[in-house]
């Protein structure tokens, strides 16, 4: 019998349709991967076996009663960052442990409509600060391509266990690259759609202007029935545009004739890994071959962002958890006397989160805001005017996903500039709202997965979908699986 847990999303919802195997079935096969392989992975923070067991069951009996829904029976797993009704939400946080929320995030009711069965929460750099899912309070989550190297992060729990095996899909954050670069790393598809395809109601903020909620899965197919169901207009969320959606998947042609590609010369640097740029070269050479037009462009601002996104996520963050001081939000340390309780609460929060928050109280301070903020923003405005005059010429940019595959497992710890630098072919396409999808295009020679980014202009994510589908049906980098063993 064919094991369930290494078929795709799509491929598991026409054998759902044509009745060949049960939502129990399926979802019992993927809480044994779990128990299995997660003991390794640490990709979980928390199962909800009972929970997705009922919802197997209502599914199947929604289904034989006639009803079709576009996830139906599907058993899928949620980072840690999305508020979840009755399931603990942490962000990773020690002050958070024990939050249960009474609502549910838009995105997260929209796939419990959509017939989700919902398998856990995923780990997560503390509140999504970070690129390699070591920043968690709880456990680190590993690469199951290799034990001893990082998924990568802040979503590396979400990418570890579509890699392992462990959900059909799984529902991530990128506000700096914190989708595409794990989906990099752990060999799988992951798309951030444009700020303001998706709400961000239910979201725990980190940045802003930045933080913008995507699915992972195995193929861009995959990737494209989930943001089928999450994208659209949300009333409650005023940064959520009111666009038309279009069939994603119906948009799948698997054709790239007459598509321009752009490729920016800025992307191509010292200091990358060698086989990164020979994998996403080629990934670009074989667009070229089946009949896309390859055109050089110039991102001129590329530079400028690493500076710019540590000056404007941190300053957003410094905001955001301004809330969380044990009054109204966060766990409190009763320590008698108001100032010693303040501060006890306040350093639950793990060391990186606490660096963030300094340089972002240090750029929105008195006689420095000018001059660091305020001028980071008009920078960003730079960076996005360089996209809009890009995409003047060009239908989707080619880069590289992130510069290095997975690194080792406290190798950047203790140098977060080496840790930043992870993100810094994602960080500009974040700072100018566009969309971007990861595509694995390659392996280097220790095995370990290269992607290739794609970016499309804002609202367009049916054609960077497009020419990530069309570009696997002539490879079968997405078909690998890492094999896992017992040693760490």
């Amino acid at each position: 019998m064919t094991d369930l847990t290494t078929l795709t999303l799509s491929v598991t919802l026409q054998k759902l349709r044509d009745r060949e195997i049960s939502s129990v079935e399926l979802t019992r096969a993927c809480l044994e991967r779990i128990q299995q392989v997660d003991p390794l992975i640490r990709a979980f923070l928390i199962v909800t076996e009972d929970l997705a067991l009922q919802q197997a069951e209502a599914a199947d009996k929604a289904r034989a009663a006639g009803e079709d829904r576009p996830l139906l029976g599907l058993p899928l797993a949620i980072k840690d960052v999305f508020s979840t009704k009755g399931i603990e939400t942490t962000c990773g946080s020690k002050i958070l442990r024990g939050y249960v929320p009474v609502f549910d995030a838009t995105v997260v009711q929209r796939l419990y409509d959509a017939g989700m069965v919902m398998l856990g929460k995923l780990n997560m750099d503390e509140f999504a600060m970070g690129s390699s899912t070591e920043n968690s309070a709880f456990q680190i989550t590993r690469n199951p391509w290799c034990l001893e190297r990082v998924p990568g992060g802040s979503s590396g729990g979400s990418a570890a266990a579509i890699s392992a095996g462990m959900a059909l899909g799984t529902l991530g954050t990128d506000t700096g690259g914190s989708i595409r670069q794990p989906g990099a790393l752990c060999g799988i598809a992951a798309l951030k759609p444009s700020y303001g395809r998706c709400s961000r109601y239910g979201l725990v903020a980190f940045g802003s202007s930045l933080d913008c909620p995507g699915p992972l899965a195995h193929t861009v197919e995959d990737v494209a029935r989930i943001l089928q169901v999450m994208a659209g207009h949300d009333p409650l969320d005023a940064t959520s545009m009111p666009v038309d959606v279009p069939d994603y998947v119906a948009r799948l042609t698997g054709d790239v004739k007459g598509l321009r590609i752009g490729l920016p010369k800025e992307f191509f640097i010292d200091g990358m890994q060698p086989e990164v740029e020979q994998a996403v070269r080629a990934a670009v050479a074989t667009l070229e071959q089946m009949g896309a037009e390859v055109i050089e462009i110039s991102l001129p601002h590329t530079d400028y962002s690493l500076p710019v996104y540590y000056l404007i996520a941190p300053a957003e963050a410094s905001a955001n958890l301004a809330r969380y001081d044990g009054v109204r939000y966060g766990q409190r340390i009763e320590k008698g006397e108001m100032w010693p309780t303040y501060k006890a609460t306040r350093g639950q929060f793990g060391p990186e989160v606490k660096r963030r928050i300094m340089l972002g109280t240090y750029a929105l301070s008195a006689g420095y805001y000018d001059a660091y903020y305020g001028k980071a923003q008009a920078v960003r405005t730079l960076i996005k005017r360089d996209y809009n005059e890009a995409f003047k010429q060009v239908d989707v940019i080619a880069t590289p996903t992130a510069p290095t595959t997975a690194f080792k497992i406290g190798q950047n710890t203790d140098d977060p500039l080496q840790m930043y630098l992870a993100d810094v072919f994602t960080l500009p396409a974040s700072l100018a709202g566009i969309c971007g999808l990861n595509v694995p295009c390659g392996f280097d020679k220790q095995g370990l997965p290269i992607g290739l980014q794609l970016l499309g202009a804002a609202f367009k994510e049916d054609v960077v979908l497009r020419a990530g589908h069309a570009y696997e049906q002539a490879t079968d980098w997405h078909t690998r699986r890492p094999v896992l063993n017992d040693e760490v």
